[in-house]
């Protein structure tokens, strides 16, 4: 997906269903570290630009892509790119935990 094909550009709080099936907890509060400026920030924070196939998820602050998520029949594909660490901060809750 190019950038300028995005169907809507909304904050990381919209890939909280998206990501439901990848990650335990509530992704939108996995702590990222974007390799290309350093910045650290919730995934809540970031730059998101949606359409029907998947999502750019890009660092607010240097607008680097950290990771392209995609939808397809067989599932979901998180396809890491400048997110040099996704970290679950303590007290989010895990399935299992």
């Amino acid at each position: 997906m190019r950038a300028e094909n995005a169907a809507s550009v909304v904050d990381g709080n919209a890939l909280a269903g998206l990501l439901a099936d990848v990650f335990a907890g509530d992704v939108t509060q996995y702590v990222g570290l974007c390799g290309g400026c350093g910045s650290s920030a919730p995934l809540a924070e970031a730059v998101v630009e949606l359409d029907d196939v998947g999502a750019i998820v890009r660092c607010r602050y240097c607008r680097h892509t950290l990771a392209t998520v995609l939808r397809s029949p067989e599932g979901v594909r998180f396809v890491v790119a400048a997110l040099q660490a996704f970290t679950a901060p303590v007290g989010v809750s895990r399935a299992g935990a």
